[in-house]
C-alpha cells in the first residue's frame, strides 16, 4: 500500500452551478447562502428552473482532495457513486486529478448525488443537493489499509445526514488511530450543525475527532452563543488538537489548547463565485500540516487557496497550484506576497 498524505471521505457529488439573481432564488424558493436537501422530484424541477449551467465535479471533501493534490499532496478518497453517467464523470474527474479511488459503484439503487448551485452576483452560492448513492455509504466502503496509509483522515460533517455513513466514519477513526494518524472534521455547514450539534461534539470530546474546520457562523452554531470568544473559548477545550475557524475576508483563528492566533486573509478584487472557499482553505492548511510547516504557513497556504478558487467558477482548482510561484513560496515555508 502506497503512502498518501490526505484521505478525505465525503458525499460524492456533481455540481450543476449557473448564474441567477435574488429574484430568480425567490421563485424558486430556494434559501440564500444555504445548503438545502432535496428529493429527486425536487432536483429535477431545480434543474429545469436554472439558466445555462456547467456541470463539474464537487463535494465538499472531494474539492479539498482536489486541491490538495494540487498543491503537491499524495491523496485518496471514499465516496460512493451510482453505476450511471454521472457516477462515471466524478470518478473519472476524481481520478483525473491524481487521487486514489477505488470505491465500488451502486448498482441498482438511488443515482448519483447532485447539487444545483445557483450563484449570484455578489459571488453568494445557495445549494440544493439531492444525495442519491450518497446515502447507500457505509462500514464496506472503508478501506482500513488506505485509512492507516494516510496522515490525515478528513470526513465532512454533511455525512452525518445518511444515516450509514455514522458507522463508516467511525470505523475510519478508530482505523486512523489504531495506526496512530490523525483524524479531521469540517462542521460543513451552519444547519449541518443545527441537525447534529450534540453528535459533533461528541464526537470532538470523546476525541473520535483531532482537528476541526468550522467557519465564524458554524462556531457558533456550535455552541449556541452569538459570541465569537465564547465559541473559541469553548472550541479550544474540546478539540483534541488543533480547531481551526475561519473568518471569511477577517480570514482566521487557529486555536491549540489555550492559545488562540489569528491569521490574515488575502484581499480578492474580482469575486467571481464563493463555491469552494472553505474547501479549498482545508485543502492549504492540511498540506501545510501534513508538510510539518507551522500553523502560520498553513493558515497562509489556506488563505492563498481559497482566494485563488473564489476568483473561478467552480470548486476545484484549474491549474495545478504548486506549480504557481506564489503557492511554490509557500510550501517553501515562506511568507506569501499579496494575492489580489
Amino acid at each position: 500500500m502506497q503512502e498518501f498524505d490526505l484521505l478525505t471521505i465525503g458525499n460524492a457529488i456533481v455540481d450543476v452551478l449557473s448564474r441567477t439573481d435574488d429574484g430568480a432564488l425567490d421563485a424558486l424558493g430556494v434559501e440564500k447562502g444555504a445548503m438545502t436537501l432535496v428529493d429527486e422530484a425536487r432536483a429535477i424541477a431545480l434543474y429545469g428552473g436554472m439558466g445555462p449551467a456547467i456541470e463539474m465535479s464537487g463535494g465538499s471533501a472531494g474539492n479539498t482532495l482536489a486541491g490538495f493534490v494540487s498543491l503537491g499532496g499524495r491523496g485518496a478518497y471514499f465516496g460512493k457513486v451510482a453505476a450511471d453517467t454521472l457516477g462515471g464523470i466524478f470518478t473519472h474527474d476524481i481520478r483525473a486529478v491524481g487521487a486514489h479511488y477505488e470505491s465500488v459503484p451502486l448498482r441498482g439503487g438511488p443515482s448519483t448525488a447532485r447539487c444545483m448551485i445557483f450563484v449570484t452576483p455578489d459571488g453568494e452560492r445557495s445549494m440544493c443537493t439531492y444525495l442519491g448513492a450518497c446515502v447507500e455509504f457505509g462500514p464496506e466502503d472503508v478501506d482500513e489499509a488506505v485509512v492507516a496509509a494516510a496522515k490525515v483522515c478528513y470526513f465532512e460533517g454533511y455525512l452525518w445526514d445518511p444515516p450509514r455513513a455514522k458507522d463508516g466514519i467511525r470505523k475510519a477513526a478508530a482505523a486512523a488511530h489504531a495506526a496512530g494518524r490523525d483524524v479531521a472534521m469540517t462542521l460543513s455547514d451552519s444547519f449541518c450543525v443545527h441537525r447534529h450539534r450534540e453528535e459533533f461534539l461528541q464526537l470532538m470530546r470523546s476525541g473520535t475527532v483531532d482537528i476541526v474546520f468550522a467557519n465564524e457562523e458554524e462556531a457558533l452554531a456550535l455552541y449556541e452563543t452569538r459570541d465569537l470568544q465564547t465559541a473559541l473559548d469553548a472550541i479550544g477545550r474540546d478539540t483534541r488538537k488543533v480547531a481551526v475557524v475561519t473568518r471569511s475576508e477577517k480570514g482566521c483563528v487557529v486555536v491549540e489548547g489555550g492559545a488562540q492566533t489569528a491569521y490574515p486573509a488575502l484581499r480578492v478584487a474580482d469575486v467571481a463565485d464563493t463555491t469552494g472557499a472553505g474547501d479549498l482553505f482545508a485543502s492549504g492548511f492540511l498540506r501545510g500540516y501534513t508538510a510539518g510547516l507551522d500553523h502560520g504557513s498553513s493558515a497562509a497556504l489556506g488563505a492563498a487557496a481559497a482566494a485563488h478558487i473564489i476568483r473561478q467558477m467552480g470548486p476545484r482548482p484549474q491549474v495545478r497550484l504548486a506549480d504557481q510561484p506564489e503557492f511554490a513560496a509557500l510550501l517553501a515555508g515562506s511568507q506569501p506576497a499579496v494575492v489580489a
